[in-house]
């Protein structure tokens, strides 16, 4: 018997436990997302060496969630499907994100324990390599965590289930946003960035157990005994075959995915560098001495603080809105409160191109996390109307593609032009970071566009 007639409607309590391990996934990658850019420049990384730095994320989105969403379909073991690799991902990330702070000094401590003559640059390589390890461990747990969403979630709930999500990646960034400058400003007590992602670690570890012991999969959603030992195999050729044979409304939904990312990724990778050097005005560091840094160490610590302030309210707003966008898109269909979320987005990132105002751009933040709430819930409700039993891992990590493919073009591209639009201040040399965000409305409008284009499929139950 098909296990999805029988799912029974998730209460309120139940999906908030459900979305437990999204807000410790999330906590990590929200880490990752502001820190790393003042870890890696003070290492030596310039613009365009940040974003190349960057492509682990969509590489390994690429390589790693449709690899592993399709073994997790696959899997069947006394501990699950999904839920091996949901720990397994927690568990190696978190030790990749205490090490990655410390890159330097280790880079350090093995010239001076080996004798060792290293080049400068060392650290930055470890830096690099920890940073490919956190990324492929977080996709390699995100993937199978999406598929839980159709595994165990009715199908008139899936908008909901998504958007629960979302209040999770929300909740988890304003955390991880949010307690060092909380201590600052309640204590005068500046946390070091080491302890920032020691605690990272921690809440990725701990939230992914807990939804590992948590949630009850459905043992019985395998393929029919009828299924050949040839269709048992998985073929990545096929499975993507297969997937743009869902309907033809998934290309579409693909396709505003794509430009989605772009301008999403325009914001995530680009943000805290935009708030240390061209709203405070801080010249670039890569490049500097040792005592050049540290006369710029106060002032960049306060613009990161301000950076993650910044992520906090984005990350709130998305908190806020995400069960009302969850609840107003079973109503009125998921296309159209999610073109309305982001055409606000795009108003805000437009505004951070034009004003460097320090109220004016927590405001603007604020705007922009309206659209962050959509992204994170209804593109993967839109698409998982589409899902056939026993696909889902393989569907959504395949879905990744249009998240992690355009990530590469700002990665490179986008980072390649900013590195060419130099300026000179005062003080140094200094670079137009705001640039991102013009991008990022183009592509935000664009995907918009595209939005308009998708006919929902109707579901029984929520219309």
């Amino acid at each position: 018997m098909d296990d999805k007639v029988e799912m029974k409607r998730f209460t309120t309590s139940q999906f908030l436990n459900f979305a437990l391990g999204f807000f410790g996934l999330q906590f990590a990658w929200q880490m990752r997302i502001i820190l790393s850019g003042p870890v890696t420049e003070g290492l030596g990384a310039d613009p365009l060496v940040y974003g190349l730095i960057w492509l682990a994320g969509p590489f390994t989105g690429m390589i790693v969630q449709p690899l592993v969403g399709a073994l997790s379909d696959k899997t069947h073991t006394k501990f699950g499907r999904r839920r091996p690799y949901l720990f397994l991902g927690a568990v190696i990330s978190a030790i990749a994100l205490c090490i990655f702070p410390n890159s330097g000094l280790i880079a350090e401590k093995i010239n001076q324990y080996y004798n060792l003559h290293l080049p400068a640059i060392t650290g930055l390589i470890i830096a690099a390599i920890m940073i490919w390890i956190i990324d492929a461990c977080i996709n390699v747990a995100q993937g199978p965590y999406r598929a839980l969403v159709p595994d165990v979630v009715p199908p008139q709930q899936h908008s909901v289930a998504n958007s629960y999500m979302s209040l999770s990646i929300g909740l988890g960034s304003v955390v991880a946003a949010g307690v060092a400058p909380f201590l600052k400003w309640a204590f005068g007590y500046q946390m070091p960035i080491t302890a920032q992602f020691v605690m990272a670690a921690i809440a990725f570890t701990l939230a992914m157990t807990w939804t590992c012991i948590t949630i009850h999969e459905h043992s019985s959603l395998k393929q029919s005994s009828d299924s050949s030992k040839e269709d048992e195999k998985f073929s990545f050729i096929q499975a993507i075959k297969d997937f743009f044979a869902l309907s033809p409304e998934v290309s579409k939904i693909c396709l505003m995915q794509f430009f989605t990312w772009i301008g999403t990724m325009c914001l995530l990778i680009n943000f805290t560098q935009y708030a240390i050097h061209t709203v405070f005005q801080i010249p670039d560091l890569s490049g500097v001495s040792d005592i050049a840094k540290e006369i710029y160490e106060n002032k960049t610590l306060v613009a990161t603080n301000f950076s993650s302030v910044c992520f906090a309210v984005f990350n709130l707003v998305c908190f806020l809105v995400a069960i009302p966008i969850g609840f107003l898109s079973a109503k009125y269909g998921n296309k159209r409160v999610h073109i309305i979320s982001m055409l606000s987005m795009v108003l805000a990132y437009w505004g951070m191109g034009v004003t460097h105002n320090d109220k004016a751009v927590i405001l603007l933040m604020a705007l922009s996390g309206i659209g962050w709430a959509s992204i994170c819930a209804l593109p993967f409700a839109m698409l998982s109307q589409y899902i056939k039993a026993g696909t889902e891992g393989s569907v959504m990590g395949i879905f990744n593609i249009f998240i992690a493919g355009p990530q590469v073009l700002v990665c490179t591209l986008v980072a390649w032009f900013i590195n060419k639009c130099e300026f000179q201040m005062a003080e140094g040399v200094n670079y137009h970071w705001e640039y991102a965000f013009f991008i990022g409305a183009i592509s935000l409008l664009i995907a918009t566009l595209i939005a308009g284009s998708i006919k929902e499929k109707t579901i029984s139950g929520v219309n």
